[in-house]
């Protein structure tokens, strides 16, 4: 599975930037037929040198069939990620892709900081943070960025332009996990 998700992602890259490609959606789906159920997936870029973002963009819920997630947030990642100016062909040959297929968040009830911190599952938990009509989200990898719960935390509510203790206003929490696929 590894191999032709990353191939679609790649393939609609290369479709986004005008560009030939030789990708088989009729066969993938005849062979990966989970690809039509609905997905929600994050796909990231980065550069293959320095191995620094270069684009990240996803779907948090599950409303559309997988394999147009991945293309639709693989193009987005490559060209509307409005931290980066779009991908140019010259980039091209210098990237990675990944693909994270993510399960459905679920509410993780808690009581105080405390209690939310024995709750978590470091480097397997993503996390969304709601409050106050924002939200923000981080892949479980991003734990490995970020690997003590108050700078994750910080980060995470600065992401979601709340301050960056917004936790003891106890924001709404969600958890969810990871099926991570990656370039060679």
């Amino acid at each position: 599975m590894n191999d032709i998700v990353i191939a679609l992602a790649k393939a609609a890259i290369l479709v986004a930037l005008n560009q030939p490609e030789n990708f088989d959606l009729e066969q993938a789906l005849k062979e990966y037929p989970m690809l039509e159920e609905n997905g929600a997936a994050f796909v990231t870029i980065n550069t293959d040198l320095n191995k620094e973002l270069r684009g990240c963009r996803g779907s948090l819920q599950s409303y559309r069939p997988l394999y147009k997630d991945i293309i639709l947030n693989a193009q987005s990642a490559a060209l509307r990620d409005s931290r980066f100016t779009p991908l140019t062909l010259k980039e091209l040959n210098h990237i990675k892709i990944k693909v994270s297929i993510l399960s459905e968040p679920k509410e993780l009830k808690y009581s105080d900081v405390k209690d939310l911190e024995s709750k978590l599952l470091p480097l397997k938990d993503g996390i969304v943070l709601r409050h106050n009509g924002k939200h923000a989200t981080y892949l479980p990898h991003v734990w490995e960025q970020y690997p003590r719960f108050d700078d994750f935390f910080s980060n995470l509510c600065l992401k979601a332009n709340l301050t960056n203790n917004c936790l003891s206003q106890h924001p709404e929490i969600s958890t969810y996990t990871v099926k991570k696929y990656k370039e060679k």
